[in-house]
């Protein structure tokens, strides 16, 4: 087995003698590479994004970018990632001659003061410039038109296409964020002979098994789920890694380190997406911005949870199995994967086994799922309901954790709820299923009296606490409304 390592900026670059849970943030910085900072290490700020080369959606690679702080650098061994040092043109000795687009946008229209974020900015910046399609049918316009006209196009999209929820999760605390989405929106499309668009056309690197131990502790990235089940039954207190943004923080913040580390992010078993005639397969490692693009809409409820799961930069690397796999009953996909009445794919060396979401957590942080075993998927049952949607109701619209969580998912004939599930985040020590709220829902009108009805009942399901995201009668209280909340939404959409 080769030794690990990593292509930084066009350049391999052996990993050690870096410990397994270094970040590739600190594995950068111990290099020299210092334009990625260190903000919050929790990935709330976005000063230490870097883009990495992964196997695309519409082209064969794309750059996406991630959170520095949170992964290790072990879980990159055969990877290739650009900072922002590697984006502008450099001559034969490595000096900087020509500053990449982002780069020269962002200097232009005032997007920099103190320049501690702006590395961050500049590499989701450009994951998003260099987005397939982003320019298809737009011109991009001019700052200075944009900053006249932005309500002409929508709030959180540029006549250049340009997302601004690539940008969420990157903080600035001088700047202003004007002149930073000027910058965005006045990028055109990559040259042809960009160098970085260029390299979407070619295959993006393929992962490579990892056996990297230092100071008495191991990282392994097994090729196959069959290895990788064997490796979890010989070592059961194995760390299993994946987008590594709930593990990443407990290494940054409470210094936890795992004397044995499993990577699962690239085996093939947890990458499936399939859409069958009764299900949808979602493979446990599939980062959750990949499943937003390849799903484009067709399952309206997770379509709304997407854009209020934490960050773009958290969700390029987040994934179903991690957030189903920590049981915290203030994770944002539970509720949602409740009420469409998903169920756990769990693997182990004895075979697999299928448990409804709604017998799976047993406990705080504590579900069926045994030491041996792994979470290999997330199956959907079709057809989906009509009418769903998802409440987070929290301090901040994007970008923050809930103080309560709310997916529904009716099915209403003829005026009648033939159907309910309801699934909630926040109001107990793990997701629940709301169904007291569903059996007053099922078989009654969908009316004013129905609903009030129902919505005391919401009110009073699980045990919510007073804590300092909220207090239990405003967490109860936010139930009911939730509920109201999608009855006057059906009702509008009925009488338009």
């Amino acid at each position: 087995m080769v030794d690990a390592r990593i292509t930084v900026n066009g350049k391999v670059t052996p990993i050690s003698p870096a410990a397994p849970h270094t970040t590739v943030l600190d594995f950068l910085r111990d290099r020299g590479i210092t334009g990625s900072k260190e903000g919050c290490a929790e990935g709330e700020c976005g000063a230490c994004s870097i883009m990495v080369a992964r196997p695309g959606v519409a082209e064969k690679t794309d750059w996406v970018a991630i959170n520095a702080c949170l992964v290790p650098v072990a879980a990159l061994d055969g990877q290739e990632i650009v900072t922002a040092e590697g984006l502008a043109t450099l001559d034969g000795s490595g000096t900087p001659t020509e500053l990449h687009p982002v780069q020269q946008e962002m200097a232009v229209r005032g997007g920099s003061q103190c320049g501690y974020c702006t590395p961050g900015f500049i590499c989701s910046m450009a994951s998003e410039y260099y987005r397939p399609n982003r320019c298809a049918g737009k011109a991009a316009a001019s700052a200075e038109t944009e900053s006249h006209d932005a309500e002409s196009h929508d709030h959180e999209h540029g006549p250049n296409g340009f997302d601004l929820h690539s940008l969420s999760g990157n903080l600035c605390r001088c700047t202003g964020y004007r002149p930073i989405r000027d910058a965005a929106y006045a990028l055109g499309a990559p040259e042809a002979d960009d160098p970085f668009a260029q390299r979407r056309e070619q295959d993006a690197p393929a992962p490579v098994a990892t056996d990297y131990s230092q100071d008495g502790r191991t990282f392994r990235r097994p090729e196959t789920l069959a290895e990788a089940v064997r490796l979890l039954r010989d070592r059961p207190d194995a760390i299993l890694v994946a987008g590594s943004t709930d593990w990443g923080v407990e290494v940054n913040i409470r210094s936890r380190r795992a004397d044995y580390a499993i990577g699962i992010d690239r085996l093939p078993e947890l990458r499936e997406l399939t859409v069958a005639d009764d299900h949808i397969l979602i493979g446990a490692a599939v980062p959750l911005t990949e499943i937003e693009r390849r799903l484009d809409g067709s399952v309206p409820l997770l379509a709304q949870l997407f854009p209020q799961f934490a960050s773009r930069l958290i969700r390029n690397n987040a994934t179903f199995g991690g957030n189903l796999g920590t049981g915290s009953p203030i994770g944002d996909s539970p509720p949602a994967l409740l009420a469409l009445g998903a169920s756990v794919v769990l693997a182990s060396a004895d075979g697999e086994r299928e448990v409804e979401l709604a017998d799976y957590f047993t406990g705080y942080r504590q579900s069926v799922r045994r030491a041996d075993e792994l979470i290999r998927a997330v199956r959907i049952p079709l057809p989906l309901s009509r009418v769903t949607a998802f409440h987070k109701i929290a301090k901040r619209r994007f970008d923050d954790i809930s103080s309560v969580a709310v997916a529904f998912a009716l099915d209403i004939e003829d005026g009648v709820v033939t159907k309910a599930r309801i699934g909630l985040g926040g109001v107990a020590a793990t997701p629940i299923r709301a169904r007291d709220t569903e059996e007053a829902l099922v078989g009654k009108a969908w009316s004013t009296e129905t609903v009030e009805a129902a919505a005391a009942v919401l009110a009073s399901e699980g045990t919510p606490m007073n804590d300092h995201r909220a207090s239990s009668e405003y967490r109860a209280a936010m139930l009911g409304q939730s509920l109201k909340k999608l009855y006057a939404q059906t009702t509008e959409a009925v009488l338009s």
